[in-house]
């Protein structure tokens, strides 16, 4: 483990690796089109790594003066390390440094642990989306979470 992570922007040679994680800690990943559309709109995208190794990787889209935190990810064998965390804050910084006032994410609420990670970074509910993502049966909801910059 690497005493500063190494934040770096999301390049195209990033994608396969980002993607692949992805695969891994998600019951309904992005698709590498996914990943490839947010690059190409210019999306804040973001990768650590350690080691050359692939740690974590985030994508958030800025709107007027919010940032929409679209997809956060930490391998396995880091997570629950405090790499989340330091990700997150990273972001928080880069959005702020870019005068945005608020950050905006969606959680499924059956991802608890999730939920109560970013409640522990002053996130809150501020409503709910109805159907808003695929689920093993049918949909579910998405709790709409923000937090002042």
């Amino acid at each position: 483990m690497s005493a500063v992570p190494d934040f770096a922007p999301m390049t195209a040679a990033d994608l396969e690796e980002v993607t692949a994680v992805e695969q891994l800690i998600q019951d309904f990943p992005w698709t590498l089109g996914n990943f490839r559309d947010s690059l190409a709109a210019g999306h804040d995208c973001w990768v650590c790594r350690e080691a050359g190794r692939l740690a974590a990787f985030a994508v958030t889209m800025r709107v007027v003066d919010e940032d929409h935190l679209l997809d956060i990810g930490v391998v396995p064998e880091r997570q629950r390390t405090g790499l989340g965390r330091e990700m997150l804050e990273f972001l928080c910084g880069r959005a702020r440094q870019a005068g945005m006032t608020r950050m905006l994410l969606e959680v499924r609420p059956s991802n608890e642990k999730a939920i109560a990670f970013y409640q522990h970074f002053d996130f809150a509910e501020i409503g709910r989306r109805r159907g808003y993502y695929p689920a093993r049966e049918g949909r579910e909801d998405a709790i709409v979470m923000a937090k002042t910059l």
